[in-house]
């Protein structure tokens, strides 16, 4: 699927550099705090959905997992080949909705982690992004999603999210809630009117 297909990249580019920059400031450990004891104790499976410029797949492949990291704009995935590079990483150009290059990875993972991706989701596509997650992971498996709230910052297609739509979206199709956490601040510089709401979820 070409990026320029994918709405949820449109205005990335015009900030390309400011973006990469910031994300590259922020520290994995301090923005995912919340998701570290779910993540797999063990070496395992992990899916980054919207994975950027690659910092949070490094991460996890340096912990020892292995690691897909789906992402659709180009740019993004060039730069991560210069900034986290790691031959535990496998780079897939596609996206939510339907992740079609990721039939063959059903009921594969043990980590699915999606941050910053759901506001560039309609109501529709988060429902059925949710049932893609669920088939994606092994049972007992876990997603992790952070939830932006707040008006558009260098993506400009961006919907609104609700945590309580999410839970209720996500137990449809076995996902059982075990965290939620809303009003978090944005660790970005800059952006006090965006917080965040971070929610874990396990495959019963």
């Amino acid at each position: 699927m070409n990026s320029n297909k994918v709405k949820g990249t449109e205005g990335y580019t015009n900030y390309l550099e400011e973006f990469i920059k910031a994300t590259s400031e922020i520290d994995f450990f301090d923005l995912h705090k919340d998701f570290l004891s779910y993540t797999p104790k063990e070496k395992g499976t992990v899916l980054d959905i919207g994975a950027g410029i690659g910092r949070d797949a490094f991460v996890f492949s340096k912990m020892g997992h292995s690691v897909v990291a789906v992402e659709p704009l180009q740019e993004f995935r060039q730069a991560s080949a210069h900034l986290y590079s790691s031959d535990q990483i496998i780079w897939i150009d596609d996206s939510l909705p339907s992740l079609i290059k990721l039939s063959d990875y059903n009921n594969q993972f043990d980590f699915i982690l999606a941050s910053g991706v759901w506001h560039h989701l309609n109501e529709e596509e988060q429902l059925l992004s949710i049932g893609r997650v669920s088939e994606l992971l092994k049972s007992k498996g876990i997603f992790a999603i952070s939830l932006r709230n707040g008006p558009a910052g260098a993506g400009t297609h961006v919907f609104p999210t609700d945590g309580k739509i999410s839970i209720d979206q996500a137990s449809k199709f076995g996902l059982k809630n075990l965290l939620s956490i809303e009003n978090q601040p944005s660790l970005m510089k800059n952006k006090q009117d965006v917080t965040w709401t971070r929610l874990v979820f396990q495959k019963i």
